[in-house]
């Protein structure tokens, strides 16, 4: 069996949670709503099912459609799941492209057009190649919907819908996310078919490897602690690289060159940043030439790197999930990892939201010169007042619908 022979090869003997509890399911034909933590092996679980059933029941493609479409929301976690497929299906016999943006599209209209087994796709230039007549969906057989959450959180919702009203009826369909959210679970009943439910750790919890503090410092005090811990960092052995987060791209782009201007390599990647240029920044930091990643949310999003010892929230996200994300960077395959983020008076609010949906504190780290006892003691006030109050909570300032905009388009 050609799955087993690479599986050997690449020395797997026993399964992840999500894959032990997956795969039969997905072998039996079900529908799945998945579950789990980023960095758990979730692409393999629905990678080795479809290969499988490409091995055992071969046949051949019309012309520009696809057997399996495997839909993703960041050109990165598509690459990431297209060298999965050519690692996993070594010794099957299967064509595999890719379509996402920043690229030229020829090479991949040229890749479509004989017909593949397995098509990994962004949902932009998805649409782009349908509506041009270069891709058709009425053959899918087997339709994997990865990063649910983040694909609603970058505003793909109407793309999808757009992309399932062209799938055919009969398929296989499967969801995987990092948290389920109501909106998450809205949409599967409303396109997934009697579905299993695989679900591995609780909703918005953050990995037990990964070690997690909050620094309480003014805004300007934030460079000079990055550069104390990237110090620090640089003297390990293995896990040596650091990925910072940014809310905005021009932050990410600033806190880069300063960075480098500090004696820190560092290469920032983004929304704005070209696939070339986003593809020489990962190869940099992978091969520790530029061993610090300053990123947003979005174009971090499936980098999978395991020597990634340090996560810094130089900016905390807005979102409470992101952080879940983002902190998962690190302890990648059974690895452990440190995540350190810095709150800001203006970012309490963010803290406290964290807190919240991850259901624990996060321990406060006060040895180092830049440490704000007022911010930390604002915070725990602000805890203990919702802890004490038998009144109703009190109503969250609603973010201006222009601000939020800002926010999103600044990942």
């Amino acid at each position: 069996m050609p799955l087993h022979r690479v599986l050997r090869e690449l020395n797997y003997n026993t399964p992840s949670p999500i894959q032990e509890q997956a795969i039969p399911l997905l072998l039996q034909g079900r529908d799945l709503l998945g579950c789990a933590q980023t960095g758990t092996g979730k692409t393999a679980s629905f990678a080795l099912p479809i290969l499988h059933q490409l091995h055992e029941k071969p046949r051949n493609m019309s012309s520009k459609c696809c057997r399996s479409l495997i839909l993703a929301p960041t050109r990165e976690l598509a690459l990431q799941i297209g060298k999965s497929f050519s690692t996993y299906g070594k010794h099957v016999r299967f064509k595999q492209t890719m379509v996402y943006g920043g690229v030229g599209m020829q090479p991949q209209i040229q890749a479509m057009r004989p017909g593949v087994d397995v098509l990994v796709a962004t949902p932009g230039r998805l649409l782009d190649l349908i509506e041009q007549k270069f891709i058709n969906l009425s053959e899918v057989e087997f339709f994997v919907l990865d990063e649910v959450d983040r694909m609603l959180d970058m505003g793909f919702l109407r793309d999808v819908k757009r992309i399932v009203a062209m799938l055919p009826p009969r398929r296989q369909s499967l969801f995987f996310s990092a948290t389920l959210a109501q909106s998450i679970v809205d949409l599967a009943k409303s396109i997934l078919n009697n579905p299993a439910h695989v679900s591995i750790t609780p909703e918005a919890t953050t990995a037990e490897k990964i070690a997690h503090s909050v620094c309480f410092l003014d805004r300007e005090d934030k460079k000079p602690l990055l550069e104390k811990l990237l110090r620090e960092q640089s003297g390990m052995t293995g896990q040596n690289l650091t990925i910072v987060f940014s809310r905005t791209k021009h932050g990410a782009n600033k806190l880069a060159k300063h960075l480098c201007l500090a004696g820190f390599p560092s290469e920032a990647i983004h929304g704005n940043k070209s696939q070339a240029q986003r593809e020489k920044a990962l190869e940099r930091f992978k091969k520790g030439l530029a061993p610090v990643l300053v990123a947003t949310d979005v174009a971090a999003r499936g980098v999978d790197v395991k020597a990634v010892g340090l996560v810094v929230n130089f900016d905390l996200p807005n979102e409470p999930e992101a952080y879940v994300h983002r902190i998962g960077r690190t302890a990648r395959a059974g690895a452990e990892g440190k995540a350190v983020s810095f709150c800001s008076e203006d970012e309490l609010e963010y803290l406290r939201d964290i807190e919240k949906t991850i259901k624990m504190p996060i321990d406060a780290w006060t040895d180092h010169q830049w440490h704000s006892a007022t911010l930390a003691s604002a915070h725990e006030a602000a805890k203990n007042r919702r802890l004490t109050s038998n009144g109703p909570k009190p109503e969250k300032k609603p973010q201006p619908s222009s601000q939020r905009r800002n926010h999103r388009r600044g990942r």
